[in-house]
Protein backbone atom coordinates (compact mmCIF):
# COMPACT_ATOMS: atom_id res chain seq x y z
CA UNK A 1 0.00 0.00 0.00
CA UNK A 2 2.86 2.35 0.80
CA UNK A 3 4.36 1.74 -2.64
CA UNK A 4 0.98 2.41 -4.30
CA UNK A 5 0.45 5.60 -2.28
CA UNK A 6 3.85 7.29 -2.65
CA UNK A 7 3.45 8.42 -6.31
CA UNK A 8 0.38 10.46 -5.38
CA UNK A 9 2.51 12.69 -3.17
CA UNK A 10 4.22 14.08 -6.24
CA UNK A 11 0.90 16.00 -6.41
CA UNK A 12 0.70 15.32 -10.11
CA UNK A 13 -2.80 14.66 -11.39
CA UNK A 14 -1.88 12.51 -14.36
CA UNK A 15 -1.14 9.28 -12.47
CA UNK A 16 -3.05 6.18 -11.43
CA UNK A 17 -6.47 6.63 -9.88
CA UNK A 18 -6.36 10.40 -10.37
CA UNK A 19 -6.62 9.90 -14.13
CA UNK A 20 -10.24 8.81 -13.51
CA UNK A 21 -10.94 11.92 -11.41
CA UNK A 22 -10.03 14.68 -13.86
CA UNK A 23 -13.57 16.10 -13.77
CA UNK A 24 -13.47 16.72 -9.99
CA UNK A 25 -9.79 17.41 -9.27
CA UNK A 26 -10.55 21.12 -9.20
CA UNK A 27 -12.71 20.61 -6.07
CA UNK A 28 -10.75 21.45 -2.93
CA UNK A 29 -12.95 19.25 -0.70
CA UNK A 30 -12.33 16.20 -2.86
CA UNK A 31 -8.57 16.82 -3.21
CA UNK A 32 -8.13 17.40 0.54
CA UNK A 33 -10.18 14.30 1.27
CA UNK A 34 -8.20 12.19 -1.16
CA UNK A 35 -4.80 13.16 0.24
CA UNK A 36 -6.02 12.92 3.84
CA UNK A 37 -7.51 9.50 3.17
CA UNK A 38 -4.48 7.94 1.50
CA UNK A 39 -1.98 9.41 3.98
CA UNK A 40 -3.94 8.48 7.10
CA UNK A 41 -5.01 5.05 5.92
CA UNK A 42 -1.39 3.87 5.66
CA UNK A 43 -1.06 4.44 9.41
CA UNK A 44 -4.28 2.66 10.38
CA UNK A 45 -3.31 -0.35 8.27
CA UNK A 46 0.02 -0.50 10.08
CA UNK A 47 -1.19 0.32 13.60
CA UNK A 48 -4.12 -2.06 13.33
CA UNK A 49 -2.06 -5.11 12.50
CA UNK A 50 -0.06 -4.74 15.73
CA UNK A 51 -3.26 -4.71 17.77
CA UNK A 52 -3.88 -8.39 17.05
CA UNK A 53 -0.42 -9.83 17.75
CA UNK A 54 -0.99 -11.44 21.15
CA UNK A 55 2.68 -11.57 22.31
CA UNK A 56 3.03 -7.83 21.60
CA UNK A 57 -0.28 -7.11 23.28
CA UNK A 58 0.73 -9.03 26.43
CA UNK A 59 4.37 -7.89 26.56
CA UNK A 60 3.81 -4.26 25.65
CA UNK A 61 0.36 -3.17 26.88
CA UNK A 62 1.34 0.53 26.82
CA UNK A 63 2.31 0.24 23.15
CA UNK A 64 -1.01 -1.52 22.45
CA UNK A 65 -2.86 1.32 24.14
CA UNK A 66 -0.87 4.03 22.35
CA UNK A 67 -1.27 2.46 18.90
CA UNK A 68 -4.93 1.77 19.65
CA UNK A 69 -5.57 5.41 20.52
CA UNK A 70 -3.78 6.53 17.36
CA UNK A 71 -5.77 4.02 15.27
CA UNK A 72 -9.08 5.23 16.72
CA UNK A 73 -8.22 8.92 16.40
CA UNK A 74 -7.05 8.61 12.80
CA UNK A 75 -10.13 6.67 11.70
CA UNK A 76 -12.66 8.83 13.54
CA UNK A 77 -11.19 12.18 12.55
CA UNK A 78 -9.32 11.58 9.29
CA UNK A 79 -9.70 8.31 7.40
CA UNK A 80 -13.43 7.59 7.68
CA UNK A 81 -14.63 11.21 7.23
CA UNK A 82 -12.36 11.73 4.21
CA UNK A 83 -13.48 8.38 2.81
CA UNK A 84 -17.09 9.47 3.20
CA UNK A 85 -16.49 12.66 1.23
CA UNK A 86 -14.75 10.68 -1.50
CA UNK A 87 -17.61 8.15 -1.52
CA UNK A 88 -20.03 10.77 -2.83
CA UNK A 89 -17.78 11.17 -5.89
CA UNK A 90 -16.94 7.48 -6.40
CA UNK A 91 -16.61 5.99 -9.85
CA UNK A 92 -19.13 3.33 -10.82
CA UNK A 93 -22.38 5.21 -10.31
CA UNK A 94 -24.93 5.14 -7.52
CA UNK A 95 -24.35 1.51 -6.50
CA UNK A 96 -20.61 1.98 -6.04
CA UNK A 97 -21.21 5.28 -4.24
CA UNK A 98 -23.68 3.55 -1.93
CA UNK A 99 -21.13 0.85 -1.14
CA UNK A 100 -18.43 3.37 -0.25
CA UNK A 101 -20.83 5.49 1.81
CA UNK A 102 -21.90 2.42 3.81
CA UNK A 103 -18.34 1.27 4.42
CA UNK A 104 -17.27 4.76 5.56
CA UNK A 105 -20.16 4.98 8.00
CA UNK A 106 -19.68 1.43 9.33
CA UNK A 107 -15.93 1.92 9.65
CA UNK A 108 -16.48 5.05 11.75
CA UNK A 109 -19.27 3.42 13.79
CA UNK A 110 -17.44 0.16 14.54
CA UNK A 111 -14.32 2.05 15.57
CA UNK A 112 -16.31 4.42 17.79
CA UNK A 113 -18.17 1.53 19.45
CA UNK A 114 -14.84 -0.28 20.03
CA UNK A 115 -13.56 2.89 21.71
CA UNK A 116 -16.67 3.15 23.91
CA UNK A 117 -16.41 -0.54 24.85
CA UNK A 118 -12.82 -0.22 26.07
CA UNK A 119 -13.65 2.98 27.94
CA UNK A 120 -16.32 0.98 29.79
CA UNK A 121 -13.89 -1.95 30.31
CA UNK A 122 -15.96 -4.29 28.14
CA UNK A 123 -13.00 -6.18 26.71
CA UNK A 124 -14.94 -8.79 24.69
CA UNK A 125 -17.09 -6.12 23.02
CA UNK A 126 -13.99 -4.02 22.37
CA UNK A 127 -12.22 -6.92 20.67
CA UNK A 128 -15.29 -7.79 18.59
CA UNK A 129 -15.71 -4.24 17.30
CA UNK A 130 -12.00 -3.82 16.66
CA UNK A 131 -12.10 -6.97 14.56
CA UNK A 132 -14.96 -5.46 12.56
CA UNK A 133 -13.16 -2.13 12.27
CA UNK A 134 -9.92 -3.71 11.07
CA UNK A 135 -11.80 -5.91 8.61
CA UNK A 136 -13.05 -2.69 7.02
CA UNK A 137 -9.58 -1.13 7.23
CA UNK A 138 -8.31 -4.08 5.20
CA UNK A 139 -10.84 -3.34 2.47
CA UNK A 140 -8.22 -1.04 0.94
CA UNK A 141 -6.02 -4.07 0.29
CA UNK A 142 -8.96 -6.26 -0.70
CA UNK A 143 -10.14 -3.70 -3.26
CA UNK A 144 -6.75 -3.51 -4.93
CA UNK A 145 -6.45 -7.29 -4.95
CA UNK A 146 -9.80 -7.66 -6.71
CA UNK A 147 -8.91 -4.92 -9.21
CA UNK A 148 -5.85 -6.96 -10.19
CA UNK A 149 -7.37 -10.46 -10.13
CA UNK A 150 -11.03 -10.22 -11.19
CA UNK A 151 -10.49 -9.03 -14.78
CA UNK A 152 -8.76 -12.34 -15.50
CA UNK A 153 -11.93 -14.24 -14.54
CA UNK A 154 -14.85 -11.87 -15.10
CA UNK A 155 -15.31 -9.68 -18.14
CA UNK A 156 -17.45 -6.65 -17.36
CA UNK A 157 -17.47 -3.05 -18.50
CA UNK A 158 -15.40 -0.75 -16.29
CA UNK A 159 -18.40 0.74 -14.45
CA UNK A 160 -19.89 -2.67 -13.62
CA UNK A 161 -16.50 -4.08 -12.60
CA UNK A 162 -15.85 -1.14 -10.28
CA UNK A 163 -19.29 -1.51 -8.71
CA UNK A 164 -18.67 -5.21 -8.11
CA UNK A 165 -15.24 -4.49 -6.61
CA UNK A 166 -16.72 -1.73 -4.44
CA UNK A 167 -18.96 -4.28 -2.70
CA UNK A 168 -16.50 -7.19 -2.74
CA UNK A 169 -13.83 -5.04 -1.13
CA UNK A 170 -15.59 -5.03 2.23
CA UNK A 171 -18.65 -7.32 2.46
CA UNK A 172 -16.63 -10.60 2.46
CA UNK A 173 -14.18 -9.00 4.94
CA UNK A 174 -17.04 -8.28 7.30
CA UNK A 175 -18.42 -11.81 6.91
CA UNK A 176 -14.97 -13.21 7.76
CA UNK A 177 -14.82 -10.88 10.77
CA UNK A 178 -18.15 -12.22 12.00
CA UNK A 179 -16.89 -15.80 11.62
CA UNK A 180 -13.74 -14.89 13.58
CA UNK A 181 -15.87 -13.31 16.31
CA UNK A 182 -18.26 -16.27 16.39
CA UNK A 183 -15.44 -18.80 16.73
CA UNK A 184 -13.59 -16.59 19.24
CA UNK A 185 -10.32 -16.66 17.32
CA UNK A 186 -8.81 -13.71 19.23
CA UNK A 187 -10.17 -14.49 22.72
Amino acid sequence: MFKITIPYFSFRYDIGFLLTKQAILHMDIWRWSFYTHIASSIFVLLFGVFQFIKPLLESFPKLHKLLGKAYVFIILFLSAPSGLVMAFYANGGIYAKTSFIIISLLWWLFTFVAFLKIRNRKIKGHIDFMIRSYALTLSAITLRTYVLILPAFIHLHAKEMYTLVAWLSWVPNLIIAEVIIYYKVFK
